[in-house]
């Protein structure tokens, strides 16, 4: 084998690794929303007929759109790939899934932020006593 073959083989195996991370971190972004569409109230409705299947994958994947009906709006949320369903929730629901991704938001970046200060070691004897 030569150089050119082992580097054409080292590329296609890198480019693997890199769609099937970016596809691992789409579904795991996809359950992480799912969730605190659940949590907020939206009603989960399985695509569990062909109909149903079929008008599931018509519909924008993996974002909130709206649709109004008897003068209400409603918001949905389709998944064809992870859970084969249809996220449904009013106004109530779209408010509290908002308010609950920001703390989400907030509570990851603290996280990060306290991750990020344990690895910066903090020396103390550099700054002399507390007592001054």
């Amino acid at each position: 084998m030569n150089y050119r073959n082992c580097f054409s083989i080292t590329v296609v195996i890198f480019l693997i690794f890199i769609f099937a991370s970016c596809a691992a971190i789409k579904r795991e972004k996809a359950m992480d929303t799912e969730q605190l569409l659940a949590a907020a109230g939206f009603a989960q409705i399985p695509a569990d007929t062909p109909e149903r299947l079929q008008h599931l994958s018509t519909l924008p994947q993996g974002q909130i759109v709206t649709d109004e009906r008897d003068n209400k709006i409603y918001y949905f949320y389709a998944d064809k790939k992870t859970c084969k369903c249809l996220f449904v929730g009013d106004q109530a629901a779209y408010q509290k899934f908002q308010e609950m991704a920001v703390r989400e938001k907030i509570a990851d970046e603290r996280l990060e932020a306290a991750e990020d200060y344990e690895d910066a070691s903090m020396n103390w004897d550099l700054w002399g006593p507390f007592w001054w």
